[in-house]
């Protein structure tokens, strides 16, 4: 962490946008294009990463050719808060946007000083910026930052109208996981799917699943077009793309959660000459250190602030852990933390008295949810890892060595073999809360949730049955929080 909290750092740095341009090399070599190609809703199934039933050649090319980070991790499971933070190098709790949908309405939030967006530093710097949805290019990217920022923030949503000669800063953000019409050559079929043992064998899960790998390819194929574009461009050459999804698949514990499904994510870093090919790095990466890393090869200073670390070069410095947050999801409340360092995993639940599968209007729509709750209502959840996520309390404290249990089943916490080990990282957990200013802490103010679900609602008007469900949830996390729950 570069600094103890915001409330220090705002008085004490001015941070100039149109300072601190490196100037090394900068004669012989054209500033970098920087390209983010960032999939939403999936998790680690890429074929480099072992996963049998997909094909996705342009993606393992980028890992062949780039450097692949097997330890990176989202800062949030959920795609408001994780955004928030990848834009900013930011903690989303530091900066007050840990809540998904948060801000929606008359009550707005500005970002802490001096934190800014990083696309204005780019800006500040020559740079060309632009954001688009799919790898068509047409229509702007979906900026659900949970803050307020300028509206002239990215210069268009393509970088065609760029000046000759100029460098592009551009955010390619795909559907990923959402997009579930997906037509590939290679179909997944339910019936080769393996699932997670702590979901149960079930036909409705199989068909998700397999509909879910055939997203990834479909992904694939846009990451082909992006780069084919790229080279037909004559960009390819002097781009440094970056690869990655928002957080994990939206499954049970996947979106919204903290176990690996939901939190770990896919990284790889390409550019043939700057950055080492063939690499594989196991070293434990933060969503945010993109965008430390991102100014830095392109030659912009790295603002103080910015909790986001460089992954390349003199000022790359390995995390000891990682630190991920989980906070309100539409109109569901939450608090969850958790810490990864060595081969462990740490997760607190501030609230234990609510069950794991909270009413969620997103997630109980959705046919494997859907499908769960009526297994566990029919008892045939019981001895199955799938009936904890409705278990009543939670264990306050979740403790799992991956090494030996990599699905994250066996919680270790009140194992006496480990108390060195939970305590560290309780004491870890603690000294972050503290030095991060993590605003989590504090209970959001009934003003600024009523104003988020009256503007939420009001998107869903016209499916009444939606509508309905929020309202009955809504009314529930009100009564939870009246019984101190």
């Amino acid at each position: 962490m570069r600094s103890p909290t915001l409330l220090k750092i705002g008085s004490a740095i001015v941070f100039s946008l149109f300072a601190g341009l490196h100037t090394v090399g900068a004669e012989t070599q054209p500033r970098p294009d920087i390209v983010w190609i960032v999939a939403e809703d999936m998790s680690c199934h890429f074929g480099y990463q072992g996963e049998r039933l997909v094909k996705t050649p342009h993606v393992d090319r980028l890992a062949r050719e780039g450097t692949v980070f097997n330890s990176a991790y989202t800062t949030s499971p959920v795609c408001s808060p994780s955004r928030s933070a990848l834009i900013t190098g930011m903690y989303q709790t530091t900066i007050g946007a840990q809540n998904h949908r948060s801000f929606r309405g008359a009550i707005t939030h500005e970002l802490p000083a001096p934190v800014r967006p990083i696309p204005e530093y780019f800006k500040a710097a020559g740079y060309f910026v632009c954001f688009v949805y799919t790898a068509a290019a047409t229509e702007r990217g979906k900026t659900d930052y949970n803050f307020e920022y300028p509206s002239n923030l990215y210069d268009a949503a393509d970088y065609k109208d760029a000046k000759p000669g100029q460098p592009i800063f551009m955010q390619f953000q795909l559907q990923g996981g959402k997009f579930r019409r997906a037509q590939v050559e290679h179909e997944a079929s339910p019936d080769q799917v393996t699932l997670p043992p702590y979901y149960p064998d079930d036909p409705v899960f199989r068909n998700d699943w397999a509909t879910y790998l055939n997203s990834v390819m479909y992904v694939d194929q846009e990451v082909g077009k992006i780069m084919a574009r790229l080279e037909a461009d004559d960009r390819a050459k002097n781009t440094i793309v970056f690869f990655t999804t928002d957080h994990g698949i939206s499954h049970a514990r996947g979106k919204q959660f903290l176990y690996e499904e939901g939190t770990r994510i896919p990284l790889i870093v390409w550019s043939p000459g700057r950055i080492p090919a063939g690499t594989v790095r196991h070293d434990l990466v933060a969503q945010i250190d993109l965008a430390a890393t991102s100014l830095e090869l392109a030659g912009i200073a790295v603002p103080e602030h910015v909790e986001g670390r460089p992954l390349f070069g003199p000022d790359a410095r390995p995390r000891d852990f990682v630190v991920s947050a989980r906070d309100r999801c539409d109109e569901t409340v939450e608090h969850i933390r958790s810490v990864r360092k060595g081969s462990f995993t740490y997760i607190r639940n501030f609230l234990p008295e609510r069950p794991h599968m909270q009413p969620n209007a997103y997630k109980d729509g959705k046919a494997i949810v859907i499908r769960l709750r009526e297994l566990y209502a029919s008892g045939k959840l019981s001895e199955h890892p799938a009936e904890q996520l409705f278990t009543v309390p939670r264990p306050r404290e979740e403790l799992y060595d991956r090494a030996t249990d990599p699905w994250e089943l066996k919680n270790l916490a009140d194992d006496p073999e480990h108390v060195q080990t939970l305590t560290e990282l309780r004491g870890v957990l603690d000294t972050w809360i503290r030095e991060t200013n993590d605003r989590g802490q504090t209970p959001e103010s009934d003003g600024v949730y009523d104003a988020d679900m009256a503007v939420y609602v009001g998107s869903r008007k016209g499916n009444e049955e939606y509508v309905a469900t929020m309202q009955k949830n809504i009314a529930q996390m009100k009564a939870w929080a009246k019984e101190g729950k």
